[in-house]
């Protein structure tokens, strides 16, 4: 870790480069009045949308839905079983696996063609007083237990041991981008109103901690978070059921599940204050958490060391080292493909679209464990057998 400053305020580095418009938006954060404390960056971090993915900012008495993102409570959930891969044939991988967990779990753009039951959904919140959840519920109980794209994905991976793990990447599907955006755009709103000296283009507008508004959006952030897990739950538990109905000896370890884009109150140097992590993840003491890769790369089982530089954080995954274009413009097809089937993985490379995923987008993830050896110890390491793609 490394600390520099930026507009007096410093700034904690486990990243070791960092693209130019992230460092543009990491001039902007330490710009804002209500920083607390300082700000601190993850190992895997990138330019976002107003605050960089892999950044946590802790902040007093005010809630920024953009430092949040609009993906909110997305987030990783792992499964191990006691299968050993090797006894698992490449038919039944392949035609009884794979091919049930595509039908039963839409993918990309796709929902359920009928609502999901209400006990998939999360229970003990207020929607009626929701303003934007309430309007979006029944479109929300069509996406409950759906894949997502972009960078979201369901890979059969094996650990040191060989046993079969599974492993899935989703958040809160369009629920959370309606919500987030809705509040951002009331914050830029109410904060042009204000004359606040936060400046409309660096897309970090906030609702303050008194206002009705934050209450909101507060409450509306954490159904997302809520969400998000239901639709990770669901997902799981149908990937299981495939499993079992092609391997009945299978027995199921408890899911291991963390989000990395919400805001959350949290005691830290002494003060209560809000932390957004956007794409970052809650590593304190002892807490386990999962740290993918890139298709193709080696993901992690990892344990929480409690840094409080970071906040008590860590990163969430290897980070983008290309953009999505620049990704589909550079990479060569055939080099991703046959990375991907020198290593016998069943993936989701299928034309140039898809290099936009591709292992060579990311950054190296074993560097990223390298540079955050003081916020994580690694528990586990798994390397991937087949590979969903949104």
């Amino acid at each position: 870790m490394t600390t520099i400053e930026m507009n007096q305020v410093p700034v904690k580095l486990w990243v070791r480069q960092l693209d130019a418009h992230a460092w543009e938006e990491v001039n902007n954060l330490t710009t804002l009045p209500f920083l607390f404390h300082h700000l601190a960056l993850m190992p895997d971090a990138h330019g976002g949308k107003g605050m960089p993915i892999g950044g946590v900012l802790a902040t007093k008495g005010v809630v920024i839905p953009n430092a949040v993102g609009v993906d909110i409570g997305c987030g990783m959930c792992a499964v191990k079983t006691n299968i050993q891969v090797e006894e698992i044939s490449q038919e039944v991988l392949r035609k009884k696996i794979m091919r049930g967990i595509r039908k039963r779990i839409p993918l990309g753009m796709e929902h359920h063609k009928t609502a999901q039951g209400e006990e998939y959904m999360p229970a003990g919140f207020d929607t009626d007083n929701m303003t934007v959840v309430k309007r979006q519920l029944a479109s929300a109980q069509k996406q409950v237990g759906t894949l997502g794209g972009g960078n979201h994905f369901i890979e059969l991976q094996r650990c040191n041991d060989g046993y079969l793990w599974i492993m899935l990447h989703s958040g809160s599907r369009n629920l959370g981008k309606m919500v987030g955006e809705y509040y951002d755009k009331l914050a830029e709103t109410l904060n042009t109103r204000w004359y606040s000296s936060v400046k409309p283009e660096l897309r970090l507008a906030f609702l303050p901690l008194r206002t009705p508004e934050f209450k909101q959006y507060w409450a509306e952030m954490e159904y997302c978070v809520a969400f998000a897990l239901a639709n990770r739950k669901l997902m799981m538990e149908r990937i299981q059921e495939v499993i079992a109905d092609a391997l009945p000896q299978a027995v199921f370890e408890p899911m291991i599940n963390i989000a990395h884009n919400y805001a959350a109150w949290e005691e830290h140097f002494g003060e209560n204050v809000i932390v957004h992590r956007k794409g970052a993840v809650h590593a304190g003491i002892g807490e386990i958490g999962i740290i993918p890769g890139s298709q193709g790369t080696h993901s992690y089982i990892v344990e929480g060391l409690g840094n409080p530089d970071s906040f008590l954080s860590s990163s969430h995954g290897a980070g983008r080292a290309m953009s999505r274009s620049e990704a589909v413009r550079r990479l060569s097809l055939e080099k991703e493909i046959a990375r991907l089937e020198e290593q016998n993985i069943v993936h989701a490379i299928r034309g140039t679209k898809d290099l936009e995923e591709a292992a060579g987008a990311y950054k190296n993830i074993d560097e990223v464990m390298e540079n955050q050896t003081d916020l994580v110890k690694i528990r586990t390491t798994l390397s991937p057998i087949a590979v969903i793609k949104g």
